[in-house]
């Protein structure tokens, strides 16, 4: 499961690298409208790890979680395309493409590493190491995802 749902993540991730602009541009959707969407699902996620009212997913006979939802949206969720979309963007000369796409890469053999070695982790750091980190994570995620949103509005304005 850890090695489908980076590999769902990375392709999903490498398409939006690659065609985000164009994707976007024929949906006619701005990129500071994909940054407020996808802050405020990552501020929804949050509020989940914050209140500890995230629920394990779910196998079923018809659905892979390994695909939906850990792949795609909690791996290559909105706010991971937008910045995506972003770096790939700034990056005007073969070494910056080279060093996104370099860490582009190098951060999904970290979530496989952590994903594929979750249960040896999760025996060191025990119960209450789970909830400190889940908590830790829903504090940091939140921040992230309202900076992402005063972001998306900021450039909304500008361009206004």
């Amino acid at each position: 499961m850890a090695w489908q749902a980076v590999a769902v993540a990375f392709g999903v991730i490498t398409v939006f690298g690659i065609l985000g602009q164009q994707i976007l541009a024929y949906l006619h959707v701005s990129v500071p409208a994909l940054m407020i969407a996808g802050g405020l699902l990552l501020l929804l996620i949050a509020l989940d790890l914050l209140t500890g009212k995230t629920d394990e997913p779910k196998q079923t006979k018809d659905v892979n979680v390994a695909l939906v939802p850990l792949g795609m949206p909690l791996l290559a969720g909105p706010g991971a395309i937008v910045s995506v979309i972003l770096a790939v963007q700034h990056a005007d000369g073969v070494a910056s493409q080279i060093s996104v796409w370099t860490a582009i890469a190098a951060m999904h053999v970290v979530l496989w590493l952590t994903m594929r070695y979750s249960l040896v982790i999760i025996r060191i750091i025990k119960d209450g190491g789970v909830v400190l980190v889940t908590r830790l994570a829903g504090m940091m995620l939140s921040a992230i995802a309202v900076q992402q949103i005063i972001n998306g509005v900021t450039q909304v304005i500008r361009g206004a």
